[in-house]
């Protein structure tokens, strides 16, 4: 089972997902950050390849996508909260972005 991130972890893993974007979730230890993409077709293939991704960690975001955005939510859930998954499904999903 993965851990939840002490607060020390959350400074090093946490942070600069929050300096890039990403907001913590108000009544949740979660973060969350939309996405918005040129069309439909850039949302959708980002997400294509964020599922890949999310699928050989075995960690799935919460997300949503209208037309050219894609809003994403990250915690782990059998940790209660956020973990070292979180963090680095993150740090791709912003890559994947180009951010």
């Amino acid at each position: 089972m993965t851990e939840k991130l002490t607060d020390a972890a959350r400074a090093e893993h946490i942070d600069p997902l929050l300096a890039n974007g990403w907001t913590l979730v108000d009544g949740r230890d979660a973060i969350y950050k939309k996405f918005v993409f040129g069309n439909f077709i850039g949302a959708f293939g980002f997400m294509t390849q964020a599922a890949i991704h999310a699928e050989k960690l075995n960690h799935h975001p919460e997300w949503s996508n209208v037309y050219k955005t894609v809003e994403v939510t990250l915690t782990t859930h059998d940790a209660g909260g956020l973990s070292a998954l979180d963090a680095k499904l993150g740090t791709i999903l912003d890559k994947l972005a180009g951010g």
